[in-house]
């Protein structure tokens, strides 16, 4: 009797035990995990202050406007603005009113024999931009002034002093303001590219076609100077194209007459040839000129300006340059002595060149321009090559604002000109 009263009472005192726990809610002790809902519960939106954001729109991608221009471009269009050319006499003359026409060319290069005086080459500019109106894309209106004996400018400008002596006075500021004196006077008369500064470094005495263009005979003052003169050139919004890569220093054939040759291999150039270029390159050069070179080390088969592993593997992969490439010259002896010039175009498009320069002649220019056709027709100039060359050419032609810049020049101030020219040579005294 006893043993049963005492398990009577030890299933009472369980029993008060369990309804304890049940009904001890308020009892925060014994609610450890009251703040971590198990996985079958849900909280309730009074639980929680979240709030779903509201639904955002898809972002629309950002208009590339040069591209843009690009797509509502015809294929004649795209292959016009690949070459440069040249005209005959002071005036704008019916060949070059056709190039503009019906070959929308992207631009010309004027020589001496273009050119009398200031009232005469503004006039001859101011001619081309307006024939040029009703096209999608401004010109390039180009020069080679340089100073020295390569000299476009007229009498009545003050001569510029020649690169090699600029490099043996060695005064960066000096050798900067000439280069702002000139893009003041090349901007004046209405053009916006110079094919300047050279940047071959003369190392070759018996060279024929540098000599004294070239900034000195080392690649230290070849650099200062070369790269004082590009900065000088681009601050007066004249694109600078520095030439002749990969370097024509070391030679003793001219190739305005025929094609040089240099004996040296990669590792050499590196060393010596290319430094001005990697510099210019690091500086973001508006355009390289490539030159008429055979440089059998990198290619025995062909000149630098046809020249995949030159251009290309070389100039863009090797060195990182996405700018404007466009080759010497195209009627050069260099080329022309071996080469039909329409074939030679094609190759050295295809072997990354964005613009070729064809200097004389009308008829190698449409030559040219009707070999690049041919080719894009046939399939081997491809339309993603075409839009990449004239990307990178419409990109230039933004960066220097062309569209808004190629109105009509009226007045010519020769007199502030010359005075920046004369406060230049004076930081040499």
């Amino acid at each position: 009797m006893a043993r049963k009263t005492i398990t009577l009472l030890v299933l009472l005192a369980v029993c008060f035990i369990i309804s304890g726990c049940g009904t001890g809610s308020n009892n925060n002790a014994d609610k450890p995990n009251e703040s971590s809902p198990s996985e079958t519960t849900r909280p309730t939106a009074t639980a929680s202050t979240h709030t779903e954001p509201p639904p955002t729109e898809t972002a629309k991608p950002a208009v590339d406007p040069i591209q843009e221009q690009i797509d509502g471009m015809t294929l004649e269009e795209k292959i016009g603005q690949m070459v440069i050319i040249g005209l005959e006499g002071t005036r704008a003359d019916k060949d070059a009113i056709n190039m503009i026409n019906k070959n929308k060319i992207g631009g010309f290069i004027l020589y001496k024999d273009n050119m009398n005086n200031a009232d005469q080459i503004v006039s001859l500019l101011n001619a081309l931009k307006s024939k040029n109106e009703t096209n999608k894309v401004p010109l390039w209106l180009s020069v080679d002034q340089e100073g020295g004996k390569v000299n476009r400018l007229p009498k009545a400008f003050v001569a510029m002093p020649t690169a090699k002596s600029m490099g043996a006075a060695d005064n960066e500021n000096y050798t900067q303001a000439v280069g702002q004196a000139t893009g003041l006077a090349l901007k004046s008369l209405g053009f916006n590219m110079d094919f300047a500064p050279v940047l071959d470094i003369n190392s070759n005495p018996d060279n024929p076609v540098i000599g004294n263009r070239s900034f000195g005979s080392d690649a230290e003052t070849v650099i200062r100077h070369g790269i004082e003169t590009m900065e000088g050139l681009r601050s007066g919004d004249i694109a600078a194209v520095v030439k002749h890569f990969p370097g024509h220093g070391d030679t003793s054939v001219d190739s305005h007459l025929e094609l040089p040759v240099i004996g040296k291999s990669l590792s050499e150039l590196k060393k010596f040839e290319l430094l001005p270029f990697k510099e210019a390159i690091a500086q973001d050069a508006d355009a390289v000129m490539v030159a008429h070179l055979l440089i059998p080390s990198l290619d025995d088969a062909n000149p630098a300006s046809l020249s995949k592993r030159i251009i290309t593997d070389l100039l863009r992969d090797e060195l990182g340059y996405d700018g404007v490439v466009m080759t010497d010259d195209m009627t050069m002896g260099g080329i022309v002595n071996h080469n039909d010039i329409g074939e030679a175009a094609v190759r050295s498009v295809l072997a990354g060149t964005d613009i070729v320069l064809v200097g004389h002649d009308n008829n190698k220019q449409i030559k040219v321009l009707n070999a690049l056709k041919a080719s894009a027709a046939e399939g081997d100039l491809t339309e993603e090559m075409i839009n990449a060359h004239v990307y990178r050419i419409l990109a230039l032609k933004a960066k220097y604002a062309l569209s808004e810049s190629d109105g009509p020049i009226h007045d010519i101030d020769i007199e502030g000109i010359n005075n920046a020219f004369k406060e230049a040579l004076n930081l040499n005294k």
